[in-house]
């Protein structure tokens, strides 16, 4: 007489579980560090917006006393015009023309003499003439020369912009890049902060999932070693079947055990690895699936890899490949050497990838797939740049003809 189980507590179904944990992944806003980073950002900005502040008001107070000082002088002009005497021409030309002007470069040419001010002569005064002769012509450029009567011919002013005028060109620029460089600052802190919660989030799921199959993966081996105890009762075809599951359980238990923490790599044999593993996903997906393994390297060379999590990148590519061909196409695996490297080209005859979605692929919660978490490249990605020190992209990939990703693993010459 059977047993009855009582019914188990209400929990959330696996989709909405699923669900649940991609929309949080997809956010990205599950910073540890978050309101550390915005004060801070804050702080800098304000300290930035101040610092912008006082400058400006000095340029517009320095703008202020130089226009008032204008007004002065073309108010005193007009003095002069009418109540000017001989002895006042002098000291009014100095008082209020020339010492008022300590910013503007200005060169005086008259019957080929140069006067200038605000200008740093050379120390030699044998080349005084010439460099100020080549100075002028520069002034020229910018501005065009002021004209005047010297009495005994005409003469003529050149003058070039000031250093006010000069800061104010170039103010904006200068606070624009500013602000780019700012904001590129707060770009990299907000994204290095979200890289490393995604890293905390995916290694706290992945030593977590490893424990809670300890549990359950330790009570199957013992099952598993009961039925073998008995084979007239318990089919020896199905016991092996089962063992063989059971070893991939341990597999994939030791692969998120590996998440976190720096895999130790060892000299394998990859052809040999990705063979066998590729004949235990045949019996597993569909039958309507052609294979295809094109193997040249090397018999005997070995690889630096970490087995268990190497599988799992060839395991989320197959998979993928089979899904994107929903059960029926071609699938090819194609492995060469080249110089410092091996390549592997893993490609299908699915439904492809739009050029526009070739690198977003590899991004947290990116999936095509109604009921996929879009994880699995992502892992692969990871496992295959950080821990390998390869690469992994798409190679190409046409809508409505197929697929190819390339891996490649740096190896010794």
């Amino acid at each position: 007489m059977k047993q009855s189980v009582a019914n188990p507590p209400l929990k959330p179904s696996a989709d909405n579980r699923r669900g649940n944990l991609a929309a949080r992944m997809r956010s990205g806003d599950l910073y540890q560090q978050k309101n550390q980073v915005k004060i801070g950002i804050l702080l800098t900005l304000m300290a930035f917006s101040i610092g912008w502040f006082y400058y400006t008001n000095s340029l517009i107070s320095r703008l202020e006393a130089h226009e008032l000082e204008e007004v002065r002088l073309y108010a005193k002009s007009l003095e002069y015009a009418y109540t000017s005497s001989a002895e006042t021409d002098l000291n009014f030309f100095f008082d209020n023309i020339v010492k008022v002007n300590t910013e503007i470069p200005v060169i005086v040419e008259y019957q080929n003499t140069y006067t200038p001010r605000n200008i740093i002569l050379p120390e030699n005064p044998d080349e005084v003439h010439d460099f100020l002769k080549q100075k002028a012509a520069e002034f020229q450029t910018d501005n065009a020369p002021i004209e005047y009567d010297g009495g005994f011919g005409k003469g003529y002013i050149y003058f070039s912009h000031s250093f006010l005028f000069t800061q104010l060109q170039y103010y904006p620029l200068v606070m624009f890049l500013g602000l780019l460089v700012f904001g590129y600052l707060a770009y990299l802190a907000f994204s290095s902060s979200r890289r490393s919660e995604q890293n905390r989030v995916w290694v706290g799921l992945a030593k977590e999932t490893a424990h809670q199959l300890g549990t359950p993966l330790s009570g199957l081996k013992g099952w598993v070693e009961y039925f073998k105890t008995d084979p007239d009762r318990y089919e020896t075809e199905y016991v092996l079947e089962l063992e063989k599951d059971v070893e991939r359980l341990e597999t994939i238990t030791a692969r998120f055990s590996s998440i976190g923490s720096m895999p130790t790599l060892s000299p394998e044999p990859l052809d040999t690895h990705i063979e066998k593993f590729v004949d235990y996903l045949k019996r597993r997906v569909s039958s309507k699936i052609k294979w295809q393994i094109t193997n040249q390297i090397p018999a005997g060379k070995l690889i630096p890899i970490n087995r268990y999590l190497f599988e799992w990148v060839i395991e989320n590519l197959c998979k993928n490949a089979v899904d994107a061909m929903e059960g029926v196409g071609e699938l090819r695996i194609q492995m060469t050497e080249k110089p410092g490297q091996i390549v592997i080209d893993i490609s299908d005859t699915g439904k492809g990838i739009p050029k526009s979605n070739w690198k977003q692929v590899f991004n947290p919660g990116f999936s095509t797939k109604k009921r996929g978490w879009g994880l699995g490249l992502t892992l692969a990605k990871r496992i295959i740049e950080n821990y390998h020190k390869g690469k992994l992209f798409v190679k190409n990939s046409e809508p409505g003809k197929g697929t190819t990703f390339r891996i490649t693993l740096p190896v010794k010459t």
